[in-house]
Protein backbone atom coordinates (compact mmCIF):
# COMPACT_ATOMS: atom_id res chain seq x y z
CA UNK A 1 0.00 0.00 0.00
CA UNK A 2 1.14 3.75 -0.51
CA UNK A 3 1.48 6.04 2.46
CA UNK A 4 -1.84 7.94 0.71
CA UNK A 5 -3.59 4.28 1.03
CA UNK A 6 -2.70 3.65 4.46
CA UNK A 7 -3.46 7.21 5.67
CA UNK A 8 -6.70 6.60 4.30
CA UNK A 9 -7.38 3.09 5.65
CA UNK A 10 -6.40 4.64 9.29
CA UNK A 11 -8.76 7.25 9.19
CA UNK A 12 -11.64 5.24 8.23
CA UNK A 13 -10.88 2.59 10.84
CA UNK A 14 -11.17 5.51 12.96
CA UNK A 15 -14.27 6.87 11.56
CA UNK A 16 -16.73 4.79 13.77
CA UNK A 17 -15.19 6.28 17.39
CA UNK A 18 -17.57 8.37 18.84
CA UNK A 19 -14.74 10.71 19.88
CA UNK A 20 -10.73 10.57 19.88
CA UNK A 21 -8.30 12.52 21.98
CA UNK A 22 -4.71 12.52 20.83
CA UNK A 23 -1.44 13.00 22.62
CA UNK A 24 -0.33 16.22 20.29
CA UNK A 25 3.43 17.63 20.60
CA UNK A 26 3.14 19.37 17.33
CA UNK A 27 5.92 16.77 15.63
CA UNK A 28 4.93 15.17 12.53
CA UNK A 29 3.99 11.60 13.96
CA UNK A 30 1.23 13.50 16.19
CA UNK A 31 0.71 15.84 13.88
CA UNK A 32 -0.28 13.51 11.19
CA UNK A 33 -2.44 11.19 13.49
CA UNK A 34 -4.49 14.66 14.67
CA UNK A 35 -5.10 15.67 10.88
CA UNK A 36 -6.37 11.97 10.23
CA UNK A 37 -8.56 12.13 13.16
CA UNK A 38 -9.88 15.29 12.42
CA UNK A 39 -10.60 14.78 9.07
CA UNK A 40 -12.33 11.36 10.06
CA UNK A 41 -14.52 12.75 13.02
CA UNK A 42 -14.17 16.61 12.88
CA UNK A 43 -15.55 18.42 16.11
CA UNK A 44 -15.18 15.14 18.14
CA UNK A 45 -11.43 14.86 17.63
CA UNK A 46 -9.12 16.65 20.15
CA UNK A 47 -5.42 17.20 20.37
CA UNK A 48 -4.14 17.32 23.72
CA UNK A 49 -0.70 18.79 24.98
CA UNK A 50 0.82 17.99 28.21
CA UNK A 51 2.84 20.87 29.57
CA UNK A 52 5.53 20.38 31.85
CA UNK A 53 9.33 20.94 32.59
CA UNK A 54 10.64 19.17 30.35
CA UNK A 55 9.13 20.95 27.38
CA UNK A 56 10.15 23.66 25.92
CA UNK A 57 8.05 26.89 26.03
CA UNK A 58 8.94 27.27 22.09
CA UNK A 59 7.15 23.50 21.13
CA UNK A 60 4.08 24.27 23.39
CA UNK A 61 3.67 27.38 20.88
CA UNK A 62 4.79 25.11 17.75
CA UNK A 63 1.96 22.49 19.00
CA UNK A 64 -0.62 25.11 19.23
CA UNK A 65 0.32 26.79 16.11
CA UNK A 66 0.07 23.05 14.35
CA UNK A 67 -3.11 22.31 15.74
CA UNK A 68 -4.64 25.56 14.69
CA UNK A 69 -3.04 24.82 11.06
CA UNK A 70 -5.11 21.16 10.63
CA UNK A 71 -8.14 22.85 12.61
CA UNK A 72 -8.45 20.68 15.13
CA UNK A 73 -9.59 21.86 19.01
CA UNK A 74 -6.54 22.02 21.62
CA UNK A 75 -6.55 21.57 25.31
CA UNK A 76 -3.20 21.94 26.88
CA UNK A 77 -2.84 20.10 30.87
CA UNK A 78 -0.31 20.44 32.84
CA UNK A 79 1.69 18.11 35.43
CA UNK A 80 5.18 17.82 36.84
CA UNK A 81 7.30 14.25 35.87
CA UNK A 82 9.73 16.17 39.07
CA UNK A 83 7.08 14.90 41.40
CA UNK A 84 8.22 11.62 40.56
CA UNK A 85 11.36 10.52 42.29
CA UNK A 86 11.91 7.64 39.89
CA UNK A 87 11.80 10.30 37.05
CA UNK A 88 14.03 12.18 38.99
CA UNK A 89 16.40 9.61 39.64
CA UNK A 90 16.78 8.94 35.84
CA UNK A 91 17.94 5.56 35.80
CA UNK A 92 17.22 3.57 32.56
CA UNK A 93 13.53 3.53 32.62
CA UNK A 94 13.35 7.63 33.39
CA UNK A 95 10.78 7.25 29.54
CA UNK A 96 8.78 5.13 31.12
CA UNK A 97 8.29 6.37 34.09
CA UNK A 98 7.35 10.34 32.07
CA UNK A 99 4.99 8.51 29.52
CA UNK A 100 2.85 6.89 32.13
CA UNK A 101 2.32 10.22 33.68
CA UNK A 102 1.84 12.47 31.03
CA UNK A 103 -0.68 9.48 29.00
CA UNK A 104 -2.15 9.23 32.73
CA UNK A 105 -2.68 12.92 32.21
CA UNK A 106 -4.19 12.52 28.70
CA UNK A 107 -6.92 9.84 29.89
CA UNK A 108 -7.56 12.54 32.54
CA UNK A 109 -8.38 14.76 29.88
CA UNK A 110 -10.28 12.85 27.68
CA UNK A 111 -12.58 11.26 30.93
CA UNK A 112 -13.43 14.63 31.38
CA UNK A 113 -14.31 15.39 27.92
CA UNK A 114 -16.08 12.08 27.56
CA UNK A 115 -13.95 10.72 25.43
CA UNK A 116 -12.85 6.95 25.71
CA UNK A 117 -10.55 6.73 22.92
CA UNK A 118 -6.61 8.05 23.26
CA UNK A 119 -4.30 7.59 20.65
CA UNK A 120 -1.16 8.50 20.18
CA UNK A 121 1.65 8.98 17.68
CA UNK A 122 3.48 5.57 17.84
CA UNK A 123 4.89 4.79 13.87
CA UNK A 124 6.04 1.51 12.70
CA UNK A 125 9.68 2.55 12.51
CA UNK A 126 9.87 2.89 16.66
CA UNK A 127 9.43 -0.87 18.31
CA UNK A 128 12.51 -1.65 15.96
CA UNK A 129 14.64 0.70 17.88
CA UNK A 130 16.13 -1.53 20.94
CA UNK A 131 15.05 -0.47 24.61
CA UNK A 132 11.93 1.30 24.48
CA UNK A 133 10.47 1.67 27.67
CA UNK A 134 8.04 4.10 26.51
CA UNK A 135 6.15 2.04 24.54
CA UNK A 136 5.56 -0.50 27.85
CA UNK A 137 3.73 1.95 29.00
CA UNK A 138 1.39 2.78 26.15
CA UNK A 139 0.66 -0.92 26.01
CA UNK A 140 0.07 -0.77 29.75
CA UNK A 141 -2.30 1.76 29.26
CA UNK A 142 -4.01 0.50 26.27
CA UNK A 143 -3.18 3.34 24.26
CA UNK A 144 -4.05 3.16 20.56
CA UNK A 145 -1.45 3.49 17.70
CA UNK A 146 -3.18 3.74 14.74
CA UNK A 147 -0.04 4.98 12.53
CA UNK A 148 1.71 1.24 14.21
CA UNK A 149 -1.46 -0.69 13.42
CA UNK A 150 -1.62 0.31 9.85
CA UNK A 151 2.66 -0.34 9.33
CA UNK A 152 3.13 3.25 8.65
CA UNK A 153 6.45 4.17 9.09
CA UNK A 154 8.47 7.75 10.00
CA UNK A 155 9.71 7.99 6.74
CA UNK A 156 5.53 7.59 5.50
CA UNK A 157 4.37 9.67 8.02
CA UNK A 158 6.80 12.62 6.61
CA UNK A 159 5.17 11.64 3.35
CA UNK A 160 1.49 12.01 4.59
CA UNK A 161 2.67 15.41 6.61
CA UNK A 162 4.04 16.81 2.70
CA UNK A 163 0.86 15.08 1.45
CA UNK A 164 -1.30 17.33 3.76
CA UNK A 165 1.14 20.57 3.08
CA UNK A 166 1.75 20.20 7.20
CA UNK A 167 4.08 22.63 7.92
CA UNK A 168 6.08 19.75 10.56
CA UNK A 169 6.33 16.98 7.52
CA UNK A 170 9.84 18.06 7.73
CA UNK A 171 10.79 19.19 11.30
CA UNK A 172 14.39 17.71 12.96
CA UNK A 173 13.12 15.17 15.69
CA UNK A 174 13.11 16.52 18.96
CA UNK A 175 13.23 14.91 22.66
CA UNK A 176 12.49 16.36 26.08
CA UNK A 177 14.80 18.52 27.94
CA UNK A 178 15.64 15.54 30.77
CA UNK A 179 17.59 13.42 27.57
CA UNK A 180 20.17 16.15 27.63
CA UNK A 181 21.02 14.95 31.37
CA UNK A 182 23.46 11.60 31.87
CA UNK A 183 21.76 8.42 33.05
CA UNK A 184 21.89 8.11 36.79
CA UNK A 185 22.37 12.50 37.36
CA UNK A 186 19.61 13.43 38.85
CA UNK A 187 16.94 15.55 36.56
CA UNK A 188 16.42 18.84 38.30
CA UNK A 189 14.70 22.42 37.43
CA UNK A 190 17.90 24.27 37.47
CA UNK A 191 19.23 21.72 34.84
CA UNK A 192 16.07 21.75 32.72
CA UNK A 193 16.03 25.92 32.46
CA UNK A 194 19.78 26.52 31.92
CA UNK A 195 18.97 23.54 29.19
CA UNK A 196 16.33 25.33 27.26
CA UNK A 197 17.56 28.42 27.90
CA UNK A 198 20.95 27.57 26.08
CA UNK A 199 19.05 25.46 23.19
CA UNK A 200 17.13 28.93 22.90
CA UNK A 201 20.20 30.31 22.02
CA UNK A 202 21.80 28.04 19.68
CA UNK A 203 18.11 28.54 17.83
CA UNK A 204 18.78 31.94 17.26
CA UNK A 205 22.37 31.77 16.07
CA UNK A 206 21.09 29.24 13.14
CA UNK A 207 21.72 26.05 14.16
CA UNK A 208 19.13 23.52 13.43
CA UNK A 209 19.96 19.79 14.70
CA UNK A 210 21.67 20.13 17.87
CA UNK A 211 21.81 19.34 21.37
CA UNK A 212 23.27 20.83 25.34
CA UNK A 213 24.05 18.58 27.20
CA UNK A 214 24.70 18.69 30.95
CA UNK A 215 26.86 16.71 32.67
CA UNK A 216 26.63 18.23 35.94
CA UNK A 217 27.41 22.03 35.34
CA UNK A 218 29.51 21.19 32.30
CA UNK A 219 27.81 21.87 28.80
CA UNK A 220 28.34 19.68 26.15
CA UNK A 221 26.94 21.09 22.66
CA UNK A 222 26.87 18.94 20.19
CA UNK A 223 25.58 20.10 16.38
CA UNK A 224 24.82 18.47 13.15
CA UNK A 225 28.12 17.35 11.46
CA UNK A 226 27.01 20.23 8.41
CA UNK A 227 27.09 22.75 11.05
CA UNK A 228 30.16 22.01 12.82
CA UNK A 229 32.35 24.30 10.74
CA UNK A 230 29.85 27.11 12.13
CA UNK A 231 30.54 26.04 15.22
CA UNK A 232 34.12 26.14 14.78
CA UNK A 233 34.13 29.68 14.26
CA UNK A 234 35.95 31.52 17.16
CA UNK A 235 33.00 34.47 17.67
CA UNK A 236 30.78 31.65 18.09
CA UNK A 237 33.24 29.73 20.38
CA UNK A 238 33.35 33.12 22.91
CA UNK A 239 29.51 33.94 22.51
CA UNK A 240 28.68 30.73 23.25
CA UNK A 241 31.47 30.42 26.17
CA UNK A 242 30.11 33.97 27.82
CA UNK A 243 26.27 33.24 27.33
CA UNK A 244 26.29 29.41 28.51
CA UNK A 245 28.30 30.92 31.61
CA UNK A 246 25.69 33.64 32.85
CA UNK A 247 23.48 30.67 32.41
CA UNK A 248 24.87 28.69 35.06
CA UNK A 249 27.33 26.52 33.22
CA UNK A 250 30.49 25.87 35.06
CA UNK A 251 32.14 24.34 31.45
CA UNK A 252 31.28 24.81 27.83
CA UNK A 253 32.68 22.62 25.91
CA UNK A 254 32.03 21.36 21.86
CA UNK A 255 31.67 17.92 20.79
CA UNK A 256 33.65 17.02 17.68
CA UNK A 257 31.87 13.78 17.35
CA UNK A 258 28.73 16.17 16.37
CA UNK A 259 24.86 15.14 17.00
CA UNK A 260 23.87 12.08 17.79
CA UNK A 261 21.58 10.19 19.68
CA UNK A 262 22.66 8.23 22.94
CA UNK A 263 25.38 10.11 23.65
CA UNK A 264 24.65 10.54 27.30
CA UNK A 265 23.27 7.15 28.30
CA UNK A 266 24.11 3.87 28.11
CA UNK A 267 21.38 3.09 26.00
CA UNK A 268 22.28 4.18 23.17
CA UNK A 269 18.28 4.42 22.33
CA UNK A 270 17.32 6.65 25.14
CA UNK A 271 16.88 9.36 23.33
CA UNK A 272 15.36 7.51 20.74
CA UNK A 273 13.08 6.91 22.91
CA UNK A 274 12.62 10.42 24.06
CA UNK A 275 12.48 11.89 20.72
CA UNK A 276 9.52 9.14 20.10
CA UNK A 277 7.80 10.43 23.06
CA UNK A 278 7.92 13.84 22.24
CA UNK A 279 7.33 13.13 18.29
CA UNK A 280 4.35 11.10 19.50
CA UNK A 281 3.43 13.30 22.46
CA UNK A 282 2.99 11.67 24.47
CA UNK A 283 8.56 11.43 21.32
CA UNK A 284 15.43 9.80 20.00
CA UNK A 285 19.68 10.85 22.43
Amino acid sequence: MTPSQKAAALRDDLADCEGVLVAFSGGVDSAVVAALVHEALGDRAVACTARSETLPAAELDDARAVADEIGIRHEVVAFSELDNPDFVDNDGDRCYHCRTMRLGKMYEAARELGIETVCDGTNASDPGEGHRPGLRAVEELSVRSPLLDHDITKAEVRAIAEDRGLSVADKPAMACLSSRIPTGLDVTETKLTRIEKAERLLRTWGFEQFRVRDHDGLARIEVDPDELAAALDPEFARAAREHLTDLGFDHVTLDLHGYRTGSVSPAADDESEAEAVFDQQYPSN
